[in-house]
């Protein structure tokens, strides 16, 4: 399948915006591991924005920036969101308070743990009533969502949002499943033009391309789900053809030719 990468947002660990960033990916300017800066999109109404966990502040900024980088049309704009698994923060919570002896849980860590509440909080923020998945498939969420969201843009010959997006677990949930920082990206889909074509096939196996050159970026590619995407990302960055490897279950990957 063929599709085009029109836009693209991104917020990580010394990567803010797809503008400052694209020359980091390049090779052409320095990479400092700085905290990423995520902040409440102000797409959100006020009382939203003070209830969106970290998680959903990152899927809707990185998604903002994308959509403002395009000329999409967010009323009838589909999206994909996908993260491996959702806010560990408030999963942390919840679980602390159902071991404690009155489980009073409360009505926003409810909604904010269930894994589609970025898509909930996007659609409030856009007022868009177009169609919205919500997925996870572990290590291999960025993945997923990419072949998801490839697929419903070939069917409906019409842009398709990606959102991807995880962050670090509180002890003790992160001595089983060690996630580093906090990462988001977000590409939109369009049958053509933009930033890079991508030709992507599903195959058989497991990556096993070139780490990245920078040692703390492949550290992020390797420890963090989203952060997956950091290959093809600085595929894009370089402007090059390039091949680039994903995983996309347990025992296939994408395999996806990249063309500026």
């Amino acid at each position: 399948m063929r599709v085009s990468i029109d836009a693209i947002g991104l917020c990580g660990p010394g990567l803010d915006g797809w503008t400052n960033s694209a020359a980091i990916l390049a090779g052409r300017a320095a990479y400092e591991a700085t905290p990423p800066r995520i902040v409440a999109p102000d797409l959100l109404p006020s009382a939203e924005r003070r209830r969106a966990v970290p998680s959903v502040r990152l899927a809707l900024q990185v998604g903002q920036e994308a959509l403002q980088a395009s000329k999409a049309d967010v009323a009838t704009l589909p999206t994909v969101f996908t993260s491996s698994g959702g806010d560990g923060s408030t999963m942390h919570a919840i679980l602390d308070t159902l071991a404690q002896p009155a489980r009073e849980m409360s009505p926003t860590q409810f909604h904010n743990s269930v894994h589609n509440a970025p898509a909930g909080y996007w659609s409030i923020a856009t007022g868009s009533h177009a169609p919205t998945t919500s997925l996870a498939a572990h290590d291999a969420s960025f993945g997923a969502g990419l072949l998801e969201a490839a697929s419903q843009m070939l069917a409906s010959n019409a842009p398709v949002l990606l959102v991807a997006y995880d962050g670090a677990y509180p002890g003790p949930l992160n001595r089983v499943r060690p996630i580093e920082g906090s990462f988001g990206v977000a590409l939109l889909l369009a049958p053509s033009g933009g930033i890079a074509s991508l030709s992507i096939e599903r195959v058989h196996g497991v990556p096993n391309g070139p780490a990245l050159d920078d040692a703390f970026l492949e550290r992020l590619r390797t420890h963090n789900p989203a952060a997956r995407s950091l290959s093809l990302l600085t595929a894009i960055a370089r402007g090059v053809a390039a091949e680039v490897q994903l995983q996309e279950t347990a025992n296939h990957m994408l395999r996806i030719a990249v063309a500026p």
